[in-house]
């Protein structure tokens, strides 16, 4: 009871505080006992969002690019989740993500043996799309990709190639393994690259 009540004034004051420092937030937003929050003038968060327990949020222009991080109105962040952009994160409507799941458009550069991955920039990766209705499952990493409108991702999948509408892909790297048939109006085994089996 007590721990539900401080989670809650927590989100409320977190909402109350930070409300004025980000460039958009929505109406009814929670934001849980965030680990961090970097860049709040680069995040933009829509109605009705639920960011969960010990979410780090980051937008930082890194890499010299312009940067935002967008949430679309009615989505739901897990726990642990870890999102960082350096020039495009864009998170479409109602998007669900499990808890500890990373998504992130830069990377360390690791080209200099002599020099420890630590120390050496961040660099740009592909920029980051989120379809709306997508649902991504626990310890699930997107690394500079498009996912499309409802997929689904599986837990423990890193998503490194985009995703179109209306797929399931799980694996590392991630491969489409079904996908609706419009045609059909049924969810189909698919090829890796998302084609129907002839």
């Amino acid at each position: 009871m007590l721990r539900s009540l401080l989670y809650s004034l927590d989100a409320r004051l977190n909402y109350w505080l930070g409300k004025w420092r980000f460039r958009y937030m929505g109406r009814k937003v929670r934001i849980v006992c965030p680990l961090r929050i970097t860049g709040h003038r680069n995040i933009s968060i829509g109605h009705k969002v639920i960011v969960n327990y010990k979410t780090w949020l980051a937008a930082e222009p890194l890499t010299g690019m312009d940067c935002l991080l967008e949430i679309g109105d009615g989505c739901m962040i897990g726990n642990f989740n870890h999102i960082y952009a350096t020039h495009s994160i864009k998170i479409g409507k109602n998007v669900l993500t499990a808890d500890k799941v990373y998504i992130s458009d830069n990377l360390h550069q690791y080209v200099d043996i002599h020099v420890p991955v630590m120390h050496q920039p961040v660099i740009q990766n592909g920029t980051v799309s989120i379809g709306d209705g997508a649902w991504l499952g626990e310890n699930v990493c997107v690394l500079g990709a498009h996912i499309g409108k409802q997929c689904v991702i599986g837990a423990n999948s890193v998503v490194t190639n985009d995703i179109p509408d209306y797929c399931v892909a799980v694996g590392s790297p991630a491969k489409i393994i079904k996908r609706y048939c419009l045609k059909e109006g049924a969810w189909k085994k698919t090829t890796p690259d998302g084609s129907f089996p002839e």
